[in-house]
């Protein structure tokens, strides 16, 4: 039990957050100073990967991302240096939690588009597919699109893309909630456009569209609005937030 105990705690202590002290320097201090604090923030992601969690998987989940989440909207920090940490935190955090569906549209952004990881990003999430099933938890079809989206726009693998693409609309399909059955037909279209045409601009116009329409945040969702324009499609914002979506008129 003592044992345990100081396990528990050293996880506890490792948990604390340095990352509100990197805020506060990231535009004042020396660069290789902020890099220096992330190469200790790695060993500790890293050294969380190897504990044993006694029971407290969630608690490390959470705590992980909610520091992921402040490294992430550090942007001065982030414009000086690099996003290179965020599959980290995710391999962190999907292995104490793989059902935390909310944290995999964060991973396919910030490592797929910021970091320009779209390999790790689909590892970890393959990883976490493990664990789910087209019921538990619920929305768990959001995890094959995502990773069809990074296949397909990050990778150019687009084999890949059209299979996972099609898992998607099967689970959404097996989800029995009524949103899995309206979400279905769109990762459907998006496998059957790259069935005829591997370098779709349809597909990739979808795929954009699930990107916008699943932005955490405003940078991504103007880095979707432009791919799409772009490739020719329109984005019309509408008063409420949402936007009126026209594909390329051709493929």
């Amino acid at each position: 039990m003592l044992a345990i105990a100081t396990s528990v705690g050293a996880i506890a202590l490792l948990q604390v957050p340095q990352l509100q002290r990197l805020k506060t320097r990231s535009q004042t201090a020396p660069i290789a100073s902020i890099r220096g604090d992330l190469e200790t923030e790695k060993a500790r992601l890293n050294l969380l990967q190897m504990l044993p969690a006694f029971g407290f998987e969630n608690l490390i989940a959470d705590w992980t991302f909610l520091n992921f989440l402040q490294y992430f909207g550090d942007s001065q920090a982030r414009e000086r240096t690099d996003y290179s940490l965020s599959p980290d935190y995710f391999e962190v955090v999907l292995k104490h939690d793989p059902r935390f569906l909310a944290t995999y549209t964060f991973l396919s952004t910030s490592s797929s588009l910021y970091a320009g990881l779209p390999e790790r990003s689909v590892a970890i999430t393959a990883k976490g597919l493990e664990s789910l099933t087209p019921t538990v938890p619920q929305g768990s079809y959001y995890v094959w699109r995502s990773r069809g989206i990074d296949e397909l726009l990050f990778l150019g693998d687009a084999q890949a893309a059209r299979q996972s693409f099609t898992t998607a609309a099967e689970w959404a399909d097996a989800s029995g909630t009524p949103e899995g059955r309206a979400s279905a037909p769109l990762s459907r279209q998006t496998a059957a456009f790259l069935a005829s045409n591997p370098n779709s601009k349809y597909a990739q116009f979808f795929a954009w569209t699930m990107v916008l329409n699943n932005a955490p945040d405003d940078k991504t969702r103007n880095h979707a609005v432009d791919r799409i324009r772009q490739m020719g499609g329109s984005v019309i914002p509408n008063p409420d937030g949402t936007y009126q979506l026209r594909p390329p008129t051709q493929d």
